[in-house]
């Protein structure tokens, strides 16, 4: 009897379904104790009653029946808390794991920065959760890709742009120098503080934007230890002192150190740079721009503006017959415009407003075709021949506030005289007049047809945009 009361009871446990995830792993568990896991061996069987005789008084009462087996505690009792317990017997439920090695090396580092941030306005946070540090739905701000030489995944780039966040102890030490698997580490706006860490050990960074954060001290020298950066943009802190001339040895493409408080003069070995853009804006550099600045040969546009640059322009700048941009506005420079800017073919912004240039603005440079805005306010120009005139009749050329006293808009000749009282003289004057491309300046002719296209407007140089905190995202 006992022996069918506990087969019924199986049967009936059998025919439940069985719930999933850890309810069906512990309800199962369960089941296998009931079915066979107890301590005791089962009870052995009833023997067969005998068959009665015929003719005989009524049989005696039946035996009481045996006591009821010991059955295993109700199920509910053996209901895992949260999170389960690793019962006798019982494996522990499996974790969700890493994609990678390389990836659980990086998830403590991840999770120690999530810690610092105590403002999050976009709630990017919010997404980093679990260990599933690749998924695109998850861990927003950050990309995965397949590590050198190896089949594994690793954290691969870094896209904080425009998070804005912020937290007291919000520092990049204990965190950019321990993503040394990492390539891009963008993260214009934001609220960093403190001083940028060691980044020797990132051999695999190229690109790095710590523009518009709150980091101070001197110029990160750190920097120099990444030979693979290409891309360097440490514009909108607080950062001071001088930059290292070792800087401009790198093998970078771009370099955006404006709008800090750089205190130098610019270094002599400017030109071994190989930079398409560079951003010296807004500082405080003292001194002549580097002869060797002619040495870039890859240069596209360049940013002196608002500094507290003197002495007179070098006449290599003319060798640089890549360049589209150069501006030089808001400084303290003088002399005569070299000639060799007539080389300057592909020049469409030259801005050479606010500072002393003097004498007659060289017919040479308002011959080039491709300009779309040349600038020379508030000089000390006396002359402008009819091509420049050409020019400023169709708003290319800007030349109010000089000394020209037949056009409008012009300085007051006492102050004219003022300063040719005193006017400064370049070291090199003859250089002045050198043309490295070999043009014969009274004898180039207007490019008419580029000049007078209607289609030609102004373009968009990329180096403007990162004269606001938060332009030229790179992604």
């Amino acid at each position: 009897m006992a022996s069918l009361l506990l087969l019924l009871l199986s049967l009936s446990l059998v025919s439940f379904t069985l719930p999933t995830g850890d309810t069906h792993i512990a309800k199962r568990k369960s089941f296998e104790i009931i079915i066979g896991g107890g301590g005791n061996p089962p009870p052995s069987p009833s023997p067969e009653p005998e068959p009665e005789p015929e003719d005989c008084s009524p049989p005696p009462p039946p035996p009481p029946c045996p006591p009821a087996p010991q059955l295993p505690p109700p199920q509910r009792q053996r209901a895992p808390p949260k999170p389960p317990p690793k019962s006798r017997g019982q494996p522990p439920l499996p974790l969700v794991g890493f994609e990678s090695p390389l990836l659980e090396k990086v998830f403590p580092v991840l999770k120690a920065f999530k810690k610092l941030v105590t403002r999050d306005p976009m709630l990017i946070l919010k997404t980093w959760e679990g260990t599933d540090i690749c998924n695109k739905y998850k861990y927003l701000g950050l990309e995965c890709a397949i590590f050198p030489n190896t089949t594994d995944k690793a954290l691969a780039s870094i896209q904080f742009n425009g998070f804005n966040f912020g937290g007291d102890k919000l520092v990049l030490h204990n965190f950019l120098d321990k993503l040394d698997t990492v390539t891009i580490f963008h993260a214009n706006s934001n609220d960093f503080l403190g001083s940028v860490p060691e980044v020797t050990n990132l051999k695999y960074l190229f690109e790095l934007d710590l523009s518009n954060n709150k980091l101070t001290g001197d110029f990160p020298a750190s920097v120099l230890k990444a030979k693979n950066l290409t891309f360097l943009d440490l514009r909108f802190n607080t950062f001071s002192g001088c930059v290292p001339p070792q800087v401009f040895n790198l093998d970078l493409d771009v370099l955006f150190i404006n709008n800090n408080n750089l205190v130098q003069t610019l270094p002599s070995n400017l030109g071994s740079i190989t930079a398409l853009y560079l951003t010296f804006a807004n500082n405080r550099f003292t001194g002549p721009i580097p002869a060797s600045i002619g040495n870039i040969k890859f240069l596209q546009e360049v940013l002196f503006l608002n500094n507290s640059l003197t002495g007179c322009l070098p006449y290599q700048i003319g060798k640089l017959n890549r360049a589209t941009v150069f501006d030089v506005g808001f400084n303290q420079l003088t002399g005569l415009i070299p000639y060799s800017f007539g080389c300057l073919a592909k020049m469409e912004q030259l801005n050479l407003a606010r500072n002393k240039f003097y004498g007659t603005i060289p017919e040479i440079v308002c011959e080039l075709s491709s300009l779309k805005n040349l600038s020379l306010s508030y000089n000390y120009f006396t002359q402008a021949g009819p091509k420049c005139r050409e020019l400023i009749k169709r708003n290319i050329l800007d030349v109010r506030m000089n000394c020209i006293l037949d056009l409008p808009n012009q300085k007051m000749a006492s102050e004219c005289s003022t300063f040719f009282m005193q006017r400064q003289t370049c070291p090199d004057p003859k250089s002045m007049y050198l043309i490295p491309c070999g043009k014969n300046p009274n004898g180039v002719k207007l490019d008419q047809e580029r000049l007078e296209a209607k289609e030609a407007q102004a373009s968009s140089p990329v180096s403007y945009g990162v004269l606001n905190p938060d332009g030229v995202r790179n992604r």
